[in-house]
């Protein structure tokens, strides 16, 4: 499988699966995919909150896309895979700001075009990847990601961008929110937007990268947006909504961790199923989940709560 193969920037590591005696924290690569995934969840639910209220959900989706680029050049190159991710998602999120992303008229058109032309640059390069001796395995890996083979060199580079993540949103938490919510109330407060959309954006590229690494670049939106959605759809209040989409988050990557460990037994018996399939997974089951317990309470109180941006403008 993808987690055992041999590429740059991630080492095979020894087996994260079981033997009959053995719990899934006794695994060094599940240690360490617990404590890279509960971070990157952490960060990526905190930047997806805004991205879903912002409706900037296409733009998440086109970053994550774009990763496939970053990934094959880190591949080719012999570098981690991160730091392709993270390349390739600040060069993308550049040239959206150059086009205009950051106004509602031209956002979708400046998306994607930005979109198209680096799929194409994404396919050049994994083309060229297949063409290299010990390929085999190279595309899964970062297309649907590896947590179960991230190596130890990897771990504190993505630690350190997950809490610049979450720190660049806690500081910008009551202007990027009001913002959000209300773009003529923040221009009025004397918010300037042109920077906080900016920064905003670097946080998004940032986020994305993150979860490429955690569950590939054609699934990260995933871990982006559907904690964030299915808190939105359940929660009011700021506040509450971002507590919400952080716990769905993290417990979605870390029940994924646990499931792909145990899948060994299942059918075909002796290969995993990849942690990115049950990640994404649960997180759908979950915005379902919120979606029909709103539809039920709708029915029987006469209303639904609605989407995040019409929450209350006031305390949190």
């Amino acid at each position: 499988m993808a987690e055992h193969m041999l590429i740059p920037g991630l080492l095979a590591l020894a087996s994260p699966y079981p033997a009959l005696s053995a719990t899934p924290l006794g695994s060094s690569p599940v240690q360490t995919a617990l404590l890279v995934g509960g971070a990157v969840a952490v960060a990526s639910a905190m930047v997806g909150l805004f991205t879903v209220v912002r409706g900037q959900s296409f733009a998440g989706h086109a970053l994550g896309d774009v990763g496939t680029a970053g990934g094959s050049v880190s591949y080719l190159f012999g570098l981690d895979v991160l730091v392709g991710f993270v390349g390739i998602a600040l060069i993308t999120a550049a040239l959206m700001d150059l086009f205009g992303i950051d106004r509602e008229e031209g956002r979708d058109v400046a998306t994607g075009g930005v979109l198209g032309s680096m799929l194409g640059v994404g396919a050049l390069l994994l083309y060229l990847d297949s063409t290299l001796p010990g390929s085999s395995g190279s595309a899964m890996v970062i297309l649907f990601g590896s947590l179960f083979s991230i190596p130890g060199a990897a771990v504190p580079f993505a630690i350190m961008l997950s809490l610049l993540v979450a720190g660049g949103v806690g500081l910008l938490f009551r202007p990027l929110l009001l913002d959000s919510v209300n773009s003529d109330l923040a221009r009025a407060s004397g918010i300037r937007r042109r920077v906080v959309g900016r920064m905003y954006l670097l946080l998004l590229a940032l986020g994305i990268a993150l979860s490429s690494l955690t569950i590939g670049a054609i699934l990260s939106t995933a871990l982006l947006v559907g904690p964030a959605a299915a808190a939105a759809v359940l929660f009011r209040r700021p506040l509450h909504a971002f507590l919400a989409a952080v716990a769905v988050s993290v417990l979605s990557v870390w029940a994924g961790i646990f499931l792909s460990y145990y899948s060994y037994y299942w059918p075909p018996y002796g290969h995993g199923w990849p942690v990115s399939f049950f990640v994404v997974a649960i997180i759908f089951a979950t915005y379902l989940g919120a979606r029909g317990y709103c539809q039920t309470l709708g029915r029987r109180t006469g209303s639904i709560p609605g989407p995040l941006p019409t929450l209350d403008r006031g305390p949190l």
